[in-house]
């Protein structure tokens, strides 16, 4: 992938970021503290970062509209989704830098944690994310994900003690160790789903939304070893009915969600052709999109 100077992306960058639907201008978003609803929203975030909500830091394409989201849905939390400040690097769960804070591929990187093992890839940061929507919203209950080899993996089994053991493709669940509904035993449960869990899961999802039909918080999933997933963060559409959408993925090896840029004209891809192409795999075709 070509990479544009560095001065001459930040300017690409700084110009999408002021342009409003209607041509209209607004000033970019800046890095901030996160406020205590964003906190609640995001359990994750610690008060010492600085970050940029989504929304505020990615500006529809000129003459383009977001679409309307469910409040408290997935995408409309996905929205708000905190960005690190601009020109971050995307770094994988050692630290080591993968691709730097000027790629052209790479429009925004999530102030997301990754973990220290090599487990949060593409499938498990959207699985990821839509367990911490869950969590902020008190559905606790509903934390659910299956492995490859179709075995329910529930958060509530796991708080309650419950670990699976695995042999080969078969799975049994066993009391063996505390309760534990802390954020640490959260995370653990999901290294666990992490580790067992993949773009194979991801595309046994029922829901399959025709074309007419993306949102946010949809995602394009081709299973396979390996495979690749990538999340619909955002969708906006014109007068005419055409539209875009942002998209972030995780990758191998476990590295920081980003959001992805089609290149200079970035961020928003067009939804509009039979495909959708993305930066670092296949193009992703229709019969690929999934919905949780």
């Amino acid at each position: 992938m070509r990479k544009t100077p560095h001065r001459l992306l930040a300017l690409v960058k700084l110009a999408a970021l002021l342009v409003l639907p209607g041509g209209a201008l607004a000033a970019p978003s800046e890095p901030r503290a996160p406020t205590k609803e964003e906190r609640a929203r995001y359990p994750w975030l610690s008060a010492e970062r600085s970050i940029r909500p989504l929304g505020e830091a990615i500006a529809p394409p000129s003459g383009y509209m977001r679409v309307p989201v469910e409040e408290g849905s997935f995408g409309a939390w996905l929205r708000g989704l905190p960005l690190r400040p601009e020109g971050t690097p995307v770094r994988d769960f050692r630290g080591q830098e993968l691709r730097a804070g000027d790629d052209a591929s790479v429009a925004a990187v999530a102030e997301l944690d990754v973990g220290t093992a090599n487990l949060q890839q593409c499938a498990d940061s959207i699985i990821r994310l839509h367990a911490e929507w869950q969590w902020s919203r008190g559905q606790k209950e509903r934390i659910a994900y299956r492995f490859t080899s179709g075995h329910l993996a529930a958060w509530p089994r796991y708080a309650a003690g419950e670990r699976a053991r695995v042999s080969g493709s078969k799975v049994t669940w066993v009391r063996s160790g505390a309760t534990d509904g802390s954020r640490a035993s959260f995370r653990a449960y999901l290294d666990l789903v992490f580790t067992y869990a993949g773009t194979l899961s991801l595309a046994t999802e029922k829901q399959r939304p025709g074309r007419e039909d993306v949102r946010p918080g949809d995602f394009f999933v081709l299973g396979g070893s390996p495979g690749h997933a990538v999340l619909v963060l955002d969708v906006a559409r014109n007068a005419a009915g055409e539209r875009v959408a942002l998209l972030g993925q995780g990758f191998i090896p476990a590295q920081d969600f980003h959001v992805l840029s089609p290149g200079e004209d970035g961020p928003w891809f067009s939804l509009e052709a039979d495909t959708v192409a993305t930066p670092y795999w296949q193009p992703f075709p229709w019969s690929s999109l999934r919905r949780f």
